[in-house]
């Protein structure tokens, strides 16, 4: 009986000592846990549209540590990392007890380490919690980590730990930052010969690092792929081909793409560690290459910066804010696509645009080139001659002065300025200063990315976008009024179109338009196909004259060099709307034969004092209907040229709309046959066109 009772007080005792020792384990691990959020600090990347890496920031203390899950590494990788390191991995606690056996009995019989007993569980808990020293202390702490560590994660999430934080030499640790220095690409999908590199670095980083102790290297991955053979996680004929594979014998620089970008996202989110662009990374790479090119032709202290954006999408696909980021004597840290400067002649297209739409010209309508006087302001050429008569048509395409500011006199500079913020575009006027004639000629401020916004109005004519920053999410539509009718949009195009490519740069079937700024301080070209739009600026930072540069000499060659260069397939521009067409100038009404004006800029007959004329369609046509993609019929656009506002419509004597200021409308024809359409305006003068209509 008394047997019986102290086998069960000693029993109690153990349990209760056991208890004991639990509890304070448990204690231990809760007061002194280890230290995994400080092991969660990595690099910030910046991403381009797919994920591509663009650009990464070193850590606070200097390394370039990526951080690295299984899956964004080669699965070969993985296996022989777990063959090579922790055959056991997935079955243990955190500790190997057979491992460590193993490694004591080697130390006693052979009086020194030959195998080591670290677990990968055990590696990640040095990893995340360095000491200097080698002690069985040390060793024994490491252990308590790794118990600790895998009672908080998954396999898996140490698996993560070890691939971010393996040390491979300098201020490399992890294998997507090995990978890309080593091999210069991702982890994803490596050769035998790569991943087993990679797997055999870390042990002795700095002695076998490929570049500078290639025998070491050599060895250590033979070991690798010995022990992978072994294992049966590599084919015994992949191992005898990656033994003979080279080594590489430098370390790469980790990508750089989109420095100004880059840094604008880290200081828009600085505690996020990831930033997702709409860089599209292929273009990015081949316009900084380009830019860095061209800068080197170029005055030490010029710069250039280029633009690329999705017009149907409002995406920037490629932003290039210098000719070099760290060139000092061009002030490379600047990002000339945010710095307002003067466009030139970059904002014609839009004062003839607004033309157009107003049906004040037509392409073939006849201007006066001539010296005028605008209340005092008198502008001249940029070659300071003069060109007499000109149609509108080659008045843009030569981008003459004095026909721009007349347009511009008529439309009216406060109604461009207005139109304008149509695409969310404000230019940049001194202050206290009303909108001028000077604007025709670059008397604002804009910059490259607005105007691109600008332009990017011309290819989607159905509704302006909004660029946004570049960062993922920020392009949006503005609103559903579109930059101008489609007609106008196209007629801007299709001059803009065949203008003829700067010497020695091939077609590329794009619009463009160049401007050179006032004191040849900037120079501007600005293209689009039927989906991209591209603009370059060329000048100083500090905003110094550069004596000889201009747009169509100097930025033009560069806007198609990278059109070229950019690897987008070209889309062509879209086709003529429902409305749009070529009128010889024999073929005009009377009233848009000439765009007439007197010497002191105002039209000797105004356009007001003129009847109207209806100028589409023409008297005598046959009107087919088509229909759009939901099978409706689509509209008939009507248009007319001077008279004063406001107008009414009729069909047949019937006013089938309400009164409007525009000299513009749409009709929906209730069937097919003869019909007349008429216009009033508010003089109570007409005018009127005999149709037919048919499907």
């Amino acid at each position: 009986m008394k047997k019986g009772r102290r086998i069960a007080a000693v029993s109690a005792a153990v349990v209760l000592i056991a208890a004991g020792i639990v509890a304070s384990l448990d204690y231990a691990d809760k007061r002194f846990p280890p230290p995994l959020e400080a092991a969660r600090q990595v690099s910030t990347e910046i991403l381009d549209r797919d994920g591509q890496l663009l650009r990464a920031f070193s850590t606070g203390d200097g390394l370039w540590r990526l951080k690295t899950t299984a899956d964004d590494v080669d699965p070969a990788l993985v296996r022989m990392l777990v063959a090579y390191e922790d055959r056991r991995f997935e079955s243990h606690s955190g500790v190997d007890p057979l491992a460590l056996g193993r490694a004591a009995w080697q130390l006693v019989t052979n009086g020194q380490i030959v195998s080591g007993a670290s677990t990968l569980s055990m590696q990640v808990a040095r990893l995340i919690e360095p000491r200097r020293e080698r002690s069985l202390t040390a060793k024994l702490i490491q252990i308590a980590r790794a118990l600790q560590i895998e009672r908080r994660l998954s396999k898996r999430e140490i698996l993560d730990l070890y691939l971010t934080h393996a040390p491979y030499g300098g201020n490399l640790e992890g294998v997507r930052a090995a990978s890309l220095a080593w091999f210069g690409k991702e982890p994803k999908r490596l050769t035998t010969a790569e991943a087993a590199l990679l797997v055999a670095l870390p042990q002795l980083p700095e002695k076998r690092r490929p570049d500078r102790f290639r025998d070491n290297a050599l060895k250590a991955r033979q070991r690798v792929l010995d022990r992978a053979g072994e294992a049966g996680v590599v084919e015994p004929g992949e191992v005898a081909q990656a033994v003979t594979a080279e080594l590489p014998n430098l370390r790469r620089q980790l990508p750089a793409f989109a420095p100004h970008l880059a840094e604008a996202a880290r200081r828009k989110a600085p505690q996020a560690t990831r930033h997702q662009t709409t860089i599209l990374r292929s273009v990015q790479e081949r316009l900084e290459k380009l830019a860095l090119e061209t800068g080197r032709k170029l005055d030490p202290k010029v710069s250039l910066a280029l633009l690329m954006a999705d017009a149907k999408t409002g995406e920037i696909v490629a932003e290039v804010g210098a000719a070099d980021y760290f060139n000092t004597s061009r002030s490379g840290w600047i990002d000339m696509t945010r710095a307002e400067r003067s466009p030139g002649s970059a904002l014609k297209p839009f004062i003839y645009g607004l033309a157009f739409e107003q049906g004040l010209v037509a392409q073939e309508t006849i201007v006066e080139d001539r010296p005028a006087d605008f209340y005092g302001y008198r502008p001249k050429n940029f070659d300071m001659q003069y060109q007499g008569d000109v149609s509108i048509r080659q008045a843009l395409q030569l981008s003459l002065n004095v026909p721009a500011v007349r347009l511009l006199d008529a439309v009216g500079p406060a109604r461009l300025m207005v139109r304008l913020r149509r695409a969310d575009v404000t230019l940049k006027l001194p202050p206290s200063e009303a909108p001028g004639l000077a604007i025709a000629l670059g008397g604002a401020g804009i910059t490259l990315k607005d105007l691109v916004q600008l332009y990017a109005g011309l290819v989607n004519r159905e509704q302006p976008v909004r660029l946004g920053d570049g960062i993922r999410d920020q392009a949006e539509l503005i609103d559903d009024q579109p930059l101008f009718e489609p007609t106008a949009a196209w007629t801007v195009a299709d001059v803009l179109g065949a203008v003829l490519p700067p010497t020695g740069s091939p077609p590329s079937g794009i619009a463009y338009k160049t401007g050179t700024s006032y004191g040849y301080r900037d120079a501007w070209s600005v293209g689009y196909d039927g989906r991209y739009v591209l603009g370059v600026w060329i000048g100083r930072p500090d905003n110094a004259a550069v004596p000889g540069i201009s747009g169509y000499k100097t930025a033009a060659p560069v806007l198609f060099e990278a059109f070229a260069k950019s690897g987008l397939s070209g889309t062509p521009l879209p086709r003529a709307p429902a409305g749009a067409m070529r009128l010889a100038a024999s073929d005009l009404p009377i009233g848009l034969r000439r765009f007439s004006t007197a010497g002191n800029g105002l039209a000797s007959t105004s356009a007001r004092e003129q009847p109207p004329h209806i100028i589409y369609p023409p008297e005598g046509s046959i009107l087919e209907l088509g229909k759009g993609p939901d099978g409706a019929r689509l509209p008939v656009v009507m248009k007319m040229q001077a008279g004063r506002a406001p107008f009414r419509w009729l069909i047949d004597g019937k006013p089938f709309a309400d009164i409007t200021r525009r000299r513009t409308g749409e009709w929906h024809p209730a069937g097919t046959g003869q019909s007349t359409l008429t216009v009033l305006d508010a003089d109570g003068r007409a005018a009127s066109v005999s149709v037919f209509v048919r499907d």
